[in-house]
């Protein structure tokens, strides 16, 4: 299942067995609908990464004390979100099975409802912390309902309501934020407070992480496929994220839409890089 590569993310070099968490690529973008190129954030992910060190200041934990196993990019078929997504399902369950958590780098939004949807079979009550700048509850998207802006929605007919908790939303049609409102997720407009409540409301539950990337403002993170002005600070969206991999039970987790080349400066890929060691440094199950 694994395609494992020579070149791995920072260190993360353990073997499968003996792995507490496993990480994996999901090159997929095909329903992307503004600037395309998320499908390169896995392998730019992995490339740039060795410019950072394994040891975090913030946390005083380095990555070689970490067992930490990475498998490669899936290979994932471009024209087909369906069949994509199964094969997401299926690696995520394998992870799950063999007692691992597995950390998803995608790659657009909907790669991570196969993810969830693993998850949740493994875990019927799972809770989802949702980062990100769009609702992404629409239901459908130009007549497609398997879309990066439809994810959360679709997770929300896995989940059912008061199980879904979202932060950082700024952007989404009014109809959107309605649902919402409606009691069907807890969203939380344009910034992350509250997120010490809701942490503290989910301890001791099983929770699934997704953050996309572009929660951050776009003078932080302008290579996405979608940026948003009035977006959160790598400061604040690192501490957030602190919190959460500190506090909470995970049994996954996602970083996704790093879309490198529309930043060629790279200072993205660079924030994204530092973004995942972080939380690699700090989650547990």
């Amino acid at each position: 299942m694994w395609n494992k590569e020579e070149l791995v993310f920072l260190g993360c070099d353990s073997d499968y067995r003996d792995a507490e968490i496993v990480l994996f690529g999901a090159p997929f973008d095909s329903t992307t609908s503004f600037r395309p190129g998320a499908r390169f954030g896995p392998s730019a992910i992995r490339r740039e990464s060795d410019g950072l060190e394994t040891y975090s200041p913030y946390l005083d934990k380095d990555l070689s004390e970490r067992k930490i196993y990475d498998g490669g990019d899936l290979v994932l078929p471009m024209g087909d979100p369906a069949a994509a997504i199964a094969l997401i399902r299926n690696a995520e369950e394998k992870a799950i099975l063999d007692g691992k958590i597995p950390f998803m780098v995608g790659g657009e939004h909907l790669v991570t409802l196969g993810a969830v949807e693993a998850a949740a079979k493994h875990c019927p009550e799972l809770m989802l912390l949702h980062f990100d700048a769009h609702t992404d509850l629409r239901d459908e998207y130009l007549g497609v309902r398997l879309s990066h802006a439809s994810v959360i929605r679709r997770c929300q007919e896995i989940l059912g309501n008061g199980r879904i908790f979202q932060f950082g939303i700024r952007s989404g049609e009014r109809s959107e934020f309605e649902w919402a409102a409606a009691g069907h997720t807890a969203l939380h407009k344009f910034d992350l407070k509250g997120l010490d409540e809701t942490v503290a409301a989910l301890k001791g539950k099983k929770c699934y992480l997704t953050v996309d990337l572009d929660v951050l403002d776009p003078s932080v993170f302008p290579g996405t496929g979608t940026p948003e002005p009035g977006g959160v600070s790598f400061t604040d969206l690192m501490e957030a994220l602190h919190l959460a991999t500190e506090e909470l039970s995970l049994v996954g987790c996602d970083v996704v839409e790093l879309a490198p080349e529309l930043d060629h400066t790279g200072a993205s890929t660079a924030v994204a890089c530092k973004i995942i060691r972080e939380m690699l440094l700090n989650m547990h199950s």
